[in-house]
């Protein structure tokens, strides 16, 4: 399938900025669908296009996946693949792409049912895993992550036509006010930001340690943050943010002692399967926008 067959609902990268009401559902499956998360949590989900769980995962647990994370970053092999992204200055890993596939333990993970379940019951289907990775914020000064919608980008460059996709963000070291934190407009989610600029050939491999393409203006982000307001998310390790694919979100650089590392699942619907990018010269490698729809079992 490519995009010549399937509508484009979302224009972006062209001359100019454009915001687009949403046309797809928040929620996507039925309000009385069996699953781990109530109906009212789901409301909330569906109004503010978040939900944040206190313990998705318990302390034991996370001790597995922290040992887990910091076998990974400290792994040659792993520092040389393409799959890991490294901080411009310090040179330190920031980013492990497609954990789920070269750790049987996130892969664990990926399949866990209080993860997963939360995925299908959001998105109304069997889900697959559209990108994976662990990010790692240690203290003095690694980078934040700039004001972005994931959907734009996500169908721009990798090609998915729908809003059909949720994200969750397992913190895996305490998440505080002041060592970088995740950031929500709330009820962003309902309106689709069209950024200005042609999507560079290979724009990935800038894009993964300081976002350029797919930067909304300040004008824009000024208009969404008064409309909407901001929250900052923070908890224990364990925690977990689940968070819809077009919210506008963003993190500060983390210029304390206090590391922040946490794993990244983004599920997509398997009714939601990526074509071709709507806005770029060519796809984005498959560990970072999945061409394998095989679902979670």
């Amino acid at each position: 399938m490519t995009t010549a067959t399937v509508k484009d609902l979302y224009p972006t990268r062209g001359t100019a900025e454009v915001t687009v009401p949403r046309q797809d559902p928040v929620v996507w499956g039925a309000p009385d669908t069996p699953g781990p998360i109530t109906t009212a949590d789901l409301q909330r989900y569906e109004r503010d296009g978040f939900l944040a769980v206190d313990q998705l995962i318990t302390p034991d647990e996370v001790g597995i996946y922290k040992r887990e994370l910091d076998r990974l970053v400290s792994d040659p092999e792993v520092r040389a693949d393409e799959r890991s992204i490294v901080e411009p200055k310090s040179k330190e890993i920031r980013s492990v792409f497609e954990v789920h596939r070269i750790s049987e333990v996130f892969a664990n993970l990926v399949r866990d049912p209080r993860v997963v379940g939360r995925a299908r019951q959001i998105l109304g289907s069997d889900v697959y895993v559209h990108q994976s990775r662990i990010n790692v914020k240690p203290g003095f000064g690694a980078s934040g992550f700039y004001w972005h919608s994931d959907f734009e980008t996500w169908h721009a460059e990798d090609g998915l036509p729908h809003m059909r996709t949720v994200s969750v963000s397992i913190a895996l070291t305490e998440n505080l006010d002041t060592n970088g934190g995740l950031m929500i407009m709330p009820g962003s989610h309902r309106t689709f930001l069209g950024c200005a600029g042609a999507t560079p050939k290979d724009n990935y491999k800038k894009s993964l340690q300081m976002q350029d393409a797919g930067t909304p203006s300040d004008e824009a982000l000024t208009a969404l943050a008064s409309e909407h307001g901001i929250r900052l998310f923070t908890g224990k390790a364990g925690s977990a943010t689940w968070f819809d694919c077009n919210c506008m979100h963003g993190s500060g650089d983390n210029i304390t002692p206090y590391p922040r590392s946490n794993v990244f699942i983004v599920f997509n619907s398997v009714e939601n399967t990526a074509v071709e990018p709507f806005a770029a010269p060519v796809r984005r490698p498959e560990f970072i926008g999945a061409r394998d729809f095989t679902p979670v079992r």
